[in-house]
């Protein structure tokens, strides 16, 4: 039987397809020494900083990752510690693009006991980080089609029943009150009718920008749907902060004409008022009051506020 020749581990022909092969990798591969300085670093380096391998060697880990290095340094100190590390981290692009996301591996290199210095690989995860993001917003329209109106991007039914449950526990728990304001414009069906959906919908979502501006950023305005829209005031002192703010959106609707196709209409609300825990106790309680106090409202010539009176008819206000 004759012996194979054993090939020593390291010769020029073997480091030379070793640093070939390093080379080809898709990522970075570099090597620190204890003293942050770079002895090895391979082509990616350049793919990714704009600095060619060579003139790595030498220089510090600070000089390389410039503003993001105080970011990496407790991982860098980690390693130094003989302990792995492994995180992600946002790197700026060297020729102004957008940034990539890398997934750092940090590796000691302990001898002995003693930590030499440490292994860096990085690798590129830019395209699963755009696809998390692409799920993400996909994730947040999805939801919000659930809960906001298509066409106003008000919250709808679902978002207002939630956010007034809220406030009615809290009205509950603070001992405060609460308002439901239900509005419905006043002739709404005749623009329909007479200008057709398409009109109605600009009309509809000009009503809508108008009614929260006229708000403040606490408060809410849903619509349920067709021309009618709920105002939640989360938190109220007493009537005459609810006159106030109902006064405001019968103003919001006069202060000038809207423009359908062209052509200037006036148009006014109709709104009925009630109160937490004056007029109900239950959300649902509140909408049917609030929606009684309009119709008297209608009833009494529209383009004005109603407060719902238990027991007896409703009280209308211009």
């Amino acid at each position: 039987m004759t012996n194979a020749k054993v090939q020593p581990l390291s010769t020029p022909e073997h480091d030379s397809l070793l640093f070939r092969i390093i080379n080809k990798v898709p990522g970075m591969v570099a090597y620190w020494d204890t003293g942050q300085r770079c002895k090895f670093a391979n082509a990616d380096y350049e793919r990714w900083f704009g600095v060619k391998p060579e003139n790595l060697i030498g220089k510090t880990m600070k000089e390389l990752l410039g503003p993001i290095y105080e970011l990496n340094l407790p991982y860098i100190l980690g390693a130094f510690r003989g302990e792995p590390q492994s995180f992600e981290r946002e790197i700026p692009d060297p020729a102004g693009g957008p940034p990539r996301y890398s997934q750092a591996e940090y590796i000691p290199d302990i001898v002995n006991g003693v930590v030499e210095g440490f292994i860096v690989l990085v690798t590129d995860i830019t395209i699963r980080r755009q696809l998390e993001l692409q799920l993400r917003e996909a994730q947040e329209r999805s939801n919000a089609m659930a809960t906001h109106d298509f066409l106003t991007g008000l919250p709808n039914r679902i978002l207002l029943e939630d956010r007034l449950k809220l406030a009615v526990e809290s009205s509950k728990r603070h001992q405060r009150q609460c308002a439901v304001l239900f509005l419905d414009l006043d002739g709404f069906k005749n623009v329909n009718d007479r200008f057709g959906h398409a009109a109605g919908d600009m009309l509809l979502k000009e009503a809508a920008r108008r009614l929260v501006n006229s708000l403040r950023l606490e408060d809410m305005v849903a619509r349920l749907g067709g021309d009618e829209f709920i105002v939640l005031l989360s938190e109220v002192s007493g009537r005459d902060q609810v006159d106030s703010v109902a006064g405001k959106l019968l103003a919001a609707m006069v202060h000038e004409p809207f423009s359908v196709d062209g052509q200037s209409m006036e148009l006014t609300v109709s709104i009925g008022i009630a109160f937490y825990p004056d007029h109900g106790l239950e959300i649902h309680e509140l909408l049917a009051h609030a929606d009684h106090a309009l119709y008297t409202a209608k009833h009494a010539g529209k383009n004005q506020f109603a407060y719902f009176t238990p027991g007896a008819e409703s009280t209308a206000t211009q």
